[in-house]
C-alpha cells in the first residue's frame, strides 16, 4: 500500500501578484482564472486526482471568477481559506481584523460553492499566535502555512530587489516566505492547542535533512536550466521523503501552469518568460511522479488521516493569551 501525499494549490490571482509587487493597477482586480482554472483542472481530471485549493475571498466579489471558481467545487475539490486581501502581512493583525478577514471569506465561498473552509493557509507564509488562536476559535481542522526551509530570506531579498516596493511596504513584508530558522521546523503534521481546542499544522514540505523548496514553482525555476535536473531533483526529493518517513505535502500556484504566451504582464515573475507547454508538460510528469509512489488526497483527507495516529508529544503546545507561538 502506498503511503499518502496531498496537493493544494494556492489561488492567487494576477491582481494578488500586481498587489504584493506593489503595482498600484492591482486596484482594478484584473483576473486570469477565465483562462488558467479550467485548464488545471483538465489536468486534474486526466490525473484522476482531488486537491485542495486555497481561495481569496476578494475573488469571490466578482462575477467574472465565479463560474470558475465554482466549477472547483463541482469538480468535487477541497475549498479552503486562503485570507480575503491576501496581503502577506497577517502576522501584523488584531483580533477583530483577522475575525472579519476569516469571516467574509467564509461567507463567500459557502455562498459560491456550498463548502465551508476547514483549512486555511497565510499569504506569502504569514503566520502568527492570533491567527492560531483566530482559527481555533472558528473551529479550523488544519492550517497549511509553516515552511520549512532555509532559503526564505533569499527569496525575500531577490523578491525586494526586483520589486518597485517601498520602504514602508517592504516593512509591512519583511517577514514575507518566513525566516532562517524555520529550516528547523519538522516536516511532518503536528498540533497546537490553546483553551480545550486544537489545530493541526500541515507544513508545505521540503527537502527532507537540506530542507530546499520542492514546491511546483521552484521546480519550474530550476527547469530553467534544465528539465531533466528539475525532474531528477524532484525524484530525489521524493525518494527521501520515503527514506525520512515523511508524507509530503506538493503546494502549486496558477503561475506553474502559466507561461509567456498567456499574460505578459506578468514577466516580473520567475519562469513567466518560459513557454507554457514547457510548464504545464513539467508539472504534470511530476504530479505523475507523486502519484507513482504515493497515494496522493486533499489536504482535508490528509489531515484526518494524520489524527488517526498519535501526534508526537512534543509537537503540541498550549497558546496561552499574549504569548509568542515557537511553530518549531
Amino acid at each position: 500500500m502506498k503511503p499518502i501525499a496531498s496537493i493544494s494549490l494556492d489561488l492567487d490571482n494576477k491582481w494578488a501578484y500586481m498587489k504584493a509587487h506593489g503595482d498600484p493597477k492591482w486596484e482594478s482586480f484584473p483576473t486570469y482564472f477565465p483562462k488558467v482554472v479550467p485548464r488545471i483542472l483538465d489536468i486534474l481530471e486526466q490525473r484522476d486526482l482531488k486537491i485542495t485549493f486555497f481561495i481569496i475571498g476578494q475573488d469571490l466579489e466578482h462575477e467574472v471568477n465565479h463560474a470558475p471558481l465554482k466549477m472547483i467545487a463541482d469538480a468535487g475539490h477541497e475549498v479552503a481559506n486562503h485570507s480575503f486581501n491576501h496581503e502577506p502581512w497577517l502576522h501584523l493583525y488584531g483580533p477583530n481584523q483577522l475575525a472579519e478577514e476569516f469571516q467574509k471569506t467564509e461567507d463567500n465561498i459557502v455562498k459560491l460553492t456550498g463548502q465551508m473552509p476547514v483549512g486555511f493557509r497565510g499569504p506569502g507564509f504569514s503566520l502568527s499566535d492570533e491567527v492560531l488562536r483566530t482559527l481555533m476559535r472558528r473551529g479550523y481542522l488544519y492550517d497549511g502555512t509553516s515552511f520549512p526551509t532555509f532559503l526564505g530570506p533569499v527569496a525575500r531579498a531577490y523578491y525586494f530587489w526586483t520589486s518597485g516596493l517601498s520602504k514602508d511596504q517592504k516593512d509591512d513584508r519583511k517577514e514575507l516566505f518566513g525566516r532562517f530558522k524555520d529550516g528547523f521546523k519538522t516536516l511532518n503534521p503536528y498540533s497546537f492547542s490553546w483553551r480545550g481546542r486544537s489545530i493541526v499544522e500541515m507544513p508545505v514540505t521540503t527537502m527532507p535533512i537540506f530542507r530546499l523548496p520542492i514546491h511546483g514553482s521552484y521546480l519550474l525555476f530550476l527547469a530553467q536550466i534544465s528539465t531533466t535536473l528539475a525532474k531528477f531533483y524532484f525524484w530525489i526529493a521524493l525518494k527521501l521523503c520515503k527514506l525520512m518517513s515523511v508524507e509530503p505535502h506538493l503546494l502549486l500556484h496558477p503561475l506553474d501552469f502559466m507561461g509567456r504566451e498567456d499574460d505578459d504582464e506578468m514577466h516580473f515573475f520567475p519562469t513567466m518568460g518560459e513557454p507554457t507547454e514547457k510548464k504545464v508538460q513539467l508539472m504534470t510528469e511530476c504530479i505523475a511522479m507523486l502519484q507513482k509512489h504515493f497515494h496522493c488526497v486533499t489536504m482535508k483527507e490528509h489531515v484526518l488521516h494524520a489524527k488517526t495516529n498519535e501526534l508526537p508529544a512534543s509537537t503540541i503546545s498550549v497558546v496561552p493569551e499574549g504569548a509568542q507561538v515557537d511553530l518549531a
